[in-house]
Formats: structure tokens, C-alpha cells, sequence
């Protein structure tokens, strides 16, 4: 992540700033920010987000004693270490990914890629990573980084140096991409396909394509679309594309 005071990253959640011995607001974070704690490392910021299975709030004092220089939490937790006390910890992870991708994006040349499909994701970040390391630093999914928590966590990857952000999404319901995809508007948006994955979920195949349609209607304008001419649904999101100033290049026959 870029380096952000504590001041600063509270601010940007909407948090409650709880210093710990040492510290003030203008400490600076300045290491990755992420759920899992065995990742902290010095300066680190560690999300300790509620689970199903386990609670982050648990490994606080885990992510402290790696080096990590705050904790985001959504009630204060015995540990030596500052803490951002917010009401819901994955809201304030896509929150800090909106501010820290819009400040890098206005001090340099990052471009923004955003991929969405019912089957082929993975796959098509990977290649597109992998030609695009080429080009410059560039910042892409670690596996299937592609919901409320994965996509948030990859956006804060991004430096000052960062020239590319292949962004992966996918969809629980309608309105999880327009949200995802939202909080960096992407410069191009590629629709792979829309198929029966998931079909059952949202309640049929349109459902599904009219999730997938939320990343054309996510993208810029003046950006560009990416569709297949071989899948009638996805063809048929040109004219939403169209209608937003978003030009469209297609792949395929």
C-alpha cells in the first residue's frame, strides 16, 4: 500500500483512531494490508474481519507482534497495538481500497482492468498479468481473489511505481460487481461469458447476465469494453456500453 498516516487511514474508514503507546496519528502504515494474519510483517495493517469459522479479532495480538503497525477493528481488543475501530471491518477494507487506488491513480499512469465471466477468470488474469509484467508493475490477484474481501485486498497492493491493476470479480448476488468493480472504475472491463455457474444463485441465467453487465456499466467512460462475439448475452451488453461513451472491442469469431 501507498504510505498513509494513521490519521489518515482512519479517515478514509470512517474510524475511531485508538493509539497505543509510541504512536500518533501521523505513525505511518506503510506495509500490506490484509485479513490474515500470518501475513503481517513490519508497518503492516492488519483487517481483523468476523468469520464464519474463526473471528479475526482473535490474531490482533498475532498481526502485533509481526510488526504490524495498526489493527482495523469493529470493537477494541486487549492487544498492544493501535487500533481503527469501525462498524464493519470488510466496509472499511473496500472504503481504503477506494482512496488508496484514487490516489495513485491521480499521481501516475495506472490503468485499471477489471474481469468478470461465469468460467475463464482466473485463467484470463493470469495471461493478462503475466504480458502486462512486461509493460510495468503490475498488480493481479493472488489465486481467486475475487469477492467482498479478495478484490479489496489485491486493490491495496498498488504502489506509487504501479502501472497496471488487474482486478478479478465475481458475483454472490446482483450488485456484488457494481459494488466491487465501483470502487475503482476500471478502463477496461472484460465479460468472458455468462453461463449456468452460479445460474441457480441468482435465480436463472439473465440474473446472472444482468450481474455481469454491472462491469460494463462500471467502466469508465471513455474506457473501453471487452466482450465475446460468440456468446449472445455478453454481445448484447455493447449497447449498455455504447450508451455510456464506452467503446467496445470484441474476442472471438
Amino acid at each position: 500500500m501507498i504510505p498513509m498516516t494513521l490519521a489518515e487511514t482512519a479517515d478514509a474508514v470512517s474510524g475511531t483512531l485508538r493509539l497505543w503507546a509510541g504512536d500518533t496519528p501521523e505513525t505511518v502504515v506503510s506495509g500490506l494490508v490484509d485479513t490474515d494474519s500470518r501475513l503481517m510483517e513490519p508497518g503492516a495493517l492488519f483487517v481483523a474481519k468476523p468469520g464464519d469459522v474463526t473471528d479475526g479479532h482473535r490474531f490482533v495480538g498475532a498481526a502485533a507482534d509481526a510488526g504490524a503497525v495498526a489493527a482495523i477493528v469493529e470493537h477494541p481488543v486487549d492487544a498492544p497495538i493501535t487500533q481503527i475501530v469501525v462498524a464493519d471491518a470488510v466496509r472499511a477494507l473496500a472504503d481504503l481500497a477506494r482512496v488508496v487506488v484514487a490516489r495513485v491513480r491521480e499521481g501516475g499512469d495506472l490503468r485499471i482492468v477489471g474481469i468478470t465471466g461465469s468460467n475463464g477468470k482466473t485463467t484470463t488474469k493470469n495471461l493478462l498479468a503475466r504480458i502486462l509484467q512486461d509493460e510495468g508493475e503490475t498488480v493481479a490477484p493472488r489465486n481467486s481473489y475475487n469477492n467482498e474481501v479478495g478484490a479489496p485486498v489485491t486493490m491495496l497492493r498498488v504502489t506509487a511505481s504501479t502501472r497496471y491493476l488487474v482486478s478479478e470479480f465475481g458475483a454472490s448476488r446482483i450488485g456484488r460487481i457494481a459494488e466491487l468493480a465501483g470502487l475503482v472504475t476500471p478502463d477496461i472491463g472484460a465479460v468472458l461469458m455468462v453461463g449456468l455457474a452460479h445460474a441457480g444463485g441468482f435465480g436463472g441465467v439473465e440474473a446472472t447476465q444482468k450481474a455481469k453487465t454491472e462491469l460494463v456499466e462500471a467502466v469508465r467512460p471513455g474506457g473501453t469494453a471487452v466482450l465475446n462475439a460468440d456468446d449472445p448475452r455478453v454481445a448484447a451488453m455493447a449497447r449498455v456500453a455504447e450508451e455510456r461513451g464506452v467503446a467496445v472491442r470484441w474476442f472471438g469469431r
